[in-house]
């Protein structure tokens, strides 16, 4: 075989199986390596006894209706992708306990979401009317700044988007503030900071308003066979295009000289290549996969300047009873122990012995006919921070995880009034450790870099027209300039090959 390539990309996870689709589609020749046995990374599945597992998609936000399509659903039409999906019934549930204690189940629909809030909390009607009215012109800037490529002109920024330039550089809670959102309402709208793993007072105003209007404007998605239906399909799109996707393909080593790649060394292989997307975090792909002497210091400096963000613990448990006998009724319920203050919850995601803020998602709400008659697929999720369980001895592991699950299941019956401890027929549970062993992350990071202050939505998307540290090198994945989260991922990876195509036009063939 003659081992040379027009691109390689590094990882099969959302960002690389996009990447590699998006550059076959052009008809280069076109490689994909994964260390796995399967592609998909988080986008997989798995089964235990008669019950099928998603293994980390809650759902998908930028899909959107035939009518209305978001970005993902464009990405997969123009890529040829045919996947099942289910429309989530609602937007969430969220339950506060604390000081302040709530319990508000939020429709999808701006009107809907407004309406249902001022039943929550009078008076809140104009921050919320007001907070939609920002999300408008967060999205209109944001189009104009990408039909641009991350350089606007500052006199129509001035005229037509002068909104957006007040709020860009604030936080969620600086803003909630200003536009004088009654604290209840704040805190029941900002529930889903958790999807983006950074609290809001150093969470990106813009990057929470583009995310929460595409939940509420078109509602989320999900596929009808979890989301490893995805990721084989886009393999399969890969292969059906020309291109090639290997398993069991560890890249042991980027090859680069004078600042340019020109290669990859797999199972001690060489294979030739003058672009490489990488879907591994840089902080690997600089520390273990490259020469040190090939590796630039600033390339160095803004990875070591990132915080590795927080990673997963999942339990999943398939029940011996249906919904309707447990007691079961909403599709996601978040669980607050601080009554909503999202630095409060983050604080306790640091210790094993403090966090008790979790996600409980039923399947069956959306897809009923996701596991056998009579019974439910139900997994609650929680986050820890980096070094949470830097401390925890190997012969202590079992233990401590099941420690965990038992605490976190009785919260959950507590706090919902219902019992499924007795019902459980499987159960498994993922653990930081787990995450770190499949997705080869640091320390188990299932969100990449910490999206906060200085390094928000903004100021990396702006960074992503700059010229690579590395000629021919590129990164996708949720440790890029989108960000984290399954749909961020995508369309990295689409970005991050159309920008290859770019710097393939500039170096010449």
């Amino acid at each position: 075989m003659d081992q040379n390539y027009d691109v390689i990309v590094i990882g099969a996870g959302n960002g690389g199986l996009a990447a590699a689709a998006r550059v076959a589609k052009t008809g280069l020749r076109t490689l994909l390596l994964e260390r796995h046995n399967l592609p998909g990374g988080c986008a997989s599945s798995f089964c235990r006894g008669r019950f099928e597992f998603e293994i980390a998609l809650h759902e998908l936000c930028d899909f959107g209706p035939a009518e209305d399509p978001g970005d993902i659903r464009k990405l997969f039409d123009e890529l040829d992708i045919d996947v099942g999906w289910r429309k989530i019934p609602d937007a969430f549930r969220v339950i506060g306990k604390g000081v302040d204690t709530y319990d508000a189940s939020m429709p999808v629909g701006r009107e809907n979401f407004i309406n249902k809030m001022e039943e929550y909390v009078p008076g809140s009607r104009p921050s919320m009317v007001r907070f939609f009215d920002l999300c408008d012109a967060a999205e209109q800037a944001m189009a104009y700044t990408s039909s641009m490529r991350g350089k606007p002109d500052l006199k129509v920024m001035k005229r037509d988007h002068a909104t957006f330039l007040k709020f860009a550089p604030y936080s969620v809670s600086q803003v909630l503030k200003a536009i004088r959102m009654p604290e209840k309402a704040a805190r029941i709208l900002s529930t889903y900071w958790c999807y983006l793993g950074t609290p809001i007072d150093s969470l990106s105003f813009l990057h929470y308003a583009l995310m929460i209007n595409l939940y509420i404007r078109r509602g989320a998605y999900i596929p009808t066979m979890r989301s490893h239906e995805i990721s084989c399909a886009l393999a399969d799109r890969i292969e059906s295009l020309g291109g090639e996707v290997r398993y069991h393909a560890e890249v042991e080593r980027i090859l680069v000289k004078d600042n340019e790649v020109y290669g990859v060394v797999v199972n001690g292989e060489e294979i030739y290549t003058k672009h490489v997307i990488s879907n591994v975090i840089p902080d690997l792909v600089y520390g273990k996969m490259m020469d040190q002497a090939e590796v630039p210091a600033e390339a160095l400096r803004e990875a070591n300047a990132q915080d590795i963000s927080h990673s997963g613990y999942m339990i999943y448990m398939g029940l011996n009873k249906s919904p309707q006998e447990l007691g079961i009724k909403d599709y996601s319920v978040f669980i607050s122990t601080s009554s909503g203050d999202s630095r409060q919850d983050f604080a306790k995601m640091d210790s094993i012995a403090t966090n008790e803020i979790q996600i409980v998602s039923c399947l069956n709400i959306a897809l009923p006919e996701c596991s056998p008659e009579g019974t439910t697929i139900l997994f609650s999720t929680t986050l820890f921070a980096p070094h949470a369980w830097d401390d925890i001895q190997e012969e202590d592991y079992f233990k401590v995880k099941d420690e965990i699950a038992n605490k976190l299941l009785q919260d959950y019956e507590k706090t919902m009034g219902i019992s499924i401890m007795d019902s459980i027929e499987e159960i498994e549970i993922a653990t930081p450790i787990t995450f770190a062993r499949y997705l080869n992350t640091p320390q188990g990071s299932i969100y990449g870099y910490a999206t906060k202050d200085w390094n928000n939505l903004l100021p990396r998307l702006r960074m992503m027209y700059d010229t690579p540290h590395i000629q021919g090198l590129r990164f996708c994945g949720g440790h890029s300039m989108r960000s984290s989260g399954y749909n961020s991922a995508y369309l990295s990876g689409d970005l991050s090959a159309k920008f290859t195509l770019m710097d393939r036009k500039e170096r010449g063939k």
